[in-house]
């Protein structure tokens, strides 16, 4: 994402925390970066980093799984296309940047 916002100032990303039941502590930790609306911690806790417990009793991750589920999504990353395209797993900044210059 970094890349291709950095390469493109027109793409923007909106991101939707999803924390998978497999990785340990997931819901605690991206309940905790919701709390705090923190990119650092969001970097930190995909660097790995301890990541401070929640400072607030939020429901927006129980929301992200429900939407999820709906929408069928059960892995990440997941990217959804302004035209609704849903596109399952990692892609490269050139790919995604070639999405949008073939619409």
């Amino acid at each position: 994402m970094k890349k291709v916002v950095k390469e493109r100032k027109d793409i923007a990303f909106h991101i939707v925390l999803y924390p998978l039941p497999m990785h340990k502590n997931a819901y605690e930790k991206t309940k905790a970066i919701m709390c705090e609306k923190s990119m650092t911690m969001l970097e930190d806790a995909f660097d790995g980093k301890p990541i401070p417990k929640a400072t607030c009793d939020t429901k927006i991750i129980d929301e992200n799984i429900k939407l999820a589920e709906k929408l069928g999504i059960n892995g990440t990353p997941a990217l959804i296309f302004p035209d609704g395209t849903l596109n399952p797993g990692p892609r490269d900044a050139a790919s995604i940047i070639q999405w949008f210059d073939n619409k």
